[in-house]
C-alpha cells in the first residue's frame, strides 16, 4: 500500500511539473472604447469588484504564474470578458442590465472562488445597492448593443 501511495505521489509531482509548461494566455487586450460610466463612484466599484474579470484591465496576481491556478483564472477571465467587458463597450454584449442586477443581487457577482483572495472586491449591502443604481443609471446612458443570445 505505501509503495502504491508512494508512486501515486510521484505522478502526481511529476503532472504538476510538466502542466507548468503549458503556455496561458494572460494578456490585457487594449481598451477600445470604455462604457460612459454614470459617476466616478460606480466606476470605482465596479473597479474594485467587476473589472478583473470583465474589463481589459486584469490585474494578474502572482498565483497565475502556478497551473493549475493558471488554467483556472486565464479561463474565468476570458469568460467575463466575452459575456460582459467594461473595456469593449463598442461591441456587443452578452449580458445587459437585468443579467448584471441578478448576478449581484444573487451573490453570483464576484464569484465566490474569487473573494478569498481578494476580500477587497466583497461588496457590502449598501455597495451592492449603489453599485446596481449605478450601473442602472450607466446603461440607461450608454446601453450596450447586446449580443443575440444563443438558444
Amino acid at each position: 500500500m505505501r509503495r502504491v501511495l508512494k508512486r501515486f505521489i510521484l505522478v502526481l509531482l511529476a503532472l504538476l511539473v510538466v502542466i507548468q509548461f503549458i503556455p496561458v494566455s494572460k494578456t490585457n487586450p487594449p481598451v477600445t472604447r470604455e462604457v460612459h460610466w454614470d459617476s466616478a463612484a460606480t466606476r470605482a466599484l465596479a473597479q474594485r469588484s467587476c473589472f478583473d474579470c470583465h474589463s481589459n484591465r486584469t490585474t494578474w496576481p502572482w498565483y497565475v504564474r502556478i497551473a493549475p491556478a493558471s488554467f483556472f483564472m486565464a479561463n474565468h477571465v476570458e469568460d467575463g470578458r466575452r459575456d460582459l467587458n467594461f473595456s469593449e463597450w463598442d461591441r456587443p454584449q452578452r449580458s445587459g442590465f437585468d443579467d448584471v442586477k441578478r448576478e449581484v443581487d444573487d451573490g453570483d457577482m464576484p464569484v465566490w472562488s474569487y473573494l478569498p483572495l481578494h476580500p477587497e472586491a466583497q461588496l457590502s449591502a449598501a455597495e451592492k445597492t449603489q453599485l446596481i443604481d449605478g450601473l442602472k443609471a450607466t446603461f440607461l446612458q450608454d446601453p450596450p448593443t447586446l449580443a443575440p443570445r444563443r438558444r
